[in-house]
């Protein structure tokens, strides 16, 4: 028998679950509460639910939880990085960052991913499945568990394409945001995307309030199809369209990640399209030095080349800022530790 997973319901699914089991309605809340709030892994450690209920849960269901493959943690600026391991036996990335504000934590939404930009390391492994609600969940939910202190805020730009897992994200983003839950504001969110515009239509529609992070590093058709395979089927003006219509419409400013390559797209002549691009819509651009992977000769532009691309961007009315690199000596970067696990096993 297959076992329900029950850090998957929603505060209402587990409403209706639980009256099915002609249960009280306020077993519900104590529930959510020991799973989402209090983080518990097992059934036994809700002390506050009768024997007999916690048989049936145990016999009917299960509560995902991560195990801790390898944690490193960097000596320059405390990110931590996790690779961590689901019952099936699959690996995640996650990372922890440490800012003024408080805690952020850059989390993963699939196994591996399909999109085959040729910079990242989260493809080269290829697709394995999407994450389950309770897997996205899991990642926070753990890498808290191990700091001891509230996470405030949350990336998802781990592994995999977030809008091509769409409807347990949105599940996810609900039931993170939920005041039942950790209650993590959707404005303390992020969701990069590398341009599915069907997905980015229906996101629109949710008005969620979370920040929309669009993964464009080129500013030419040809450019950017070389790097990004999904720019043959949603090519730049589709794109762009897409995310007019989607910033108009929400009033949340748009964040375009620009992943600088040097003598690829770090040029003058780049960085006036992209000016001619962007001019006129709410946005920003996070400027990024690009990853160097040992599968591709893709190297960082040099520091006077990002300076002077992030200067044309701002002299010329596109508010541009550069990434700061954090956990520089771990390879915080997603995609290498899981990468590296799966070489070594």
């Amino acid at each position: 028998m297959t076992k329900m997973d029950i850090k998957s319901l929603t505060y209402t699914q587990l409403e209706g679950y639980l009256a099915e089991l002609k249960q009280p309605k306020f077993r519900a809340k104590q529930i959510y509460s020991w799973l989402h709030q209090k983080l518990v892994t097992s059934f036994s450690q809700m002390t506050n639910l009768p024997k007999n209920l916690i048989a049936v849960l145990e016999e009917n269901c299960t509560i995902t939880a991560a195990k801790q493959i390898r944690k490193l943690e960097s000596k320059i600026d405390c990110t931590r990085k996790y690779l961590l391991q689901f019952e099936d036996g699959e690996l995640v990335e996650s990372v922890l960052m440490k800012y003024n504000h408080g805690y952020s934590i850059c989390i993963s939404s699939e196994v591996g991913c399909k999109m085959g930009c040729t910079f990242c390391a989260s493809t080269k492994a290829g697709f394995v499945r999407r994450l389950a609600v309770s897997e996205i969940l899991e990642q926070v939910y753990f890498v808290q568990r191990d700091l001891g202190e509230r996470i405030g805020h949350i990336v998802m730009m781990g592994i995999g394409e977030p809008l091509d897992n769409y409807d347990n994200v949105i599940q996810f983003l609900r039931m993170i945001s939920d005041e039942n839950g950790l209650n993590i504001g959707m404005r303390n969110i992020s969701l990069s995307t590398c341009g599915i515009v069907p997905r980015i239509k229906d996101l629109q529609k949710e008005q969620m309030g979370l920040t929309l992070s669009i993964s464009l590093h080129a500013p030419f058709d040809e450019m950017r199809s070389q790097t990004m395979p999904i720019n043959h089927t949603y090519p730049i003006a589709e794109l762009l369209s897409a995310c007019r219509e989607y910033a108009a419409d929400t009033g949340r400013r748009i964040s375009f990640e620009y992943a600088l390559i040097r003598d690829f797209n770090d040029s003058e002549e780049c960085a006036a399209q992209l000016v001619k691009l962007l001019k006129g819509m709410l946005c920003h651009v996070n400027l990024i030095p690009v990853n160097e992977i040992r599968e591709t000769e893709y190297r960082k532009s040099e520091q006077q080349n990002i300076r002077r691309f992030e200067q044309y961007l701002n002299n010329h009315g596109i508010t541009a800022t550069v990434r700061r690199t954090l956990g520089a000596d771990i390879n915080a970067a997603c995609g290498q530790l899981r990468r590296e696990q799966s070489e070594e096993a």
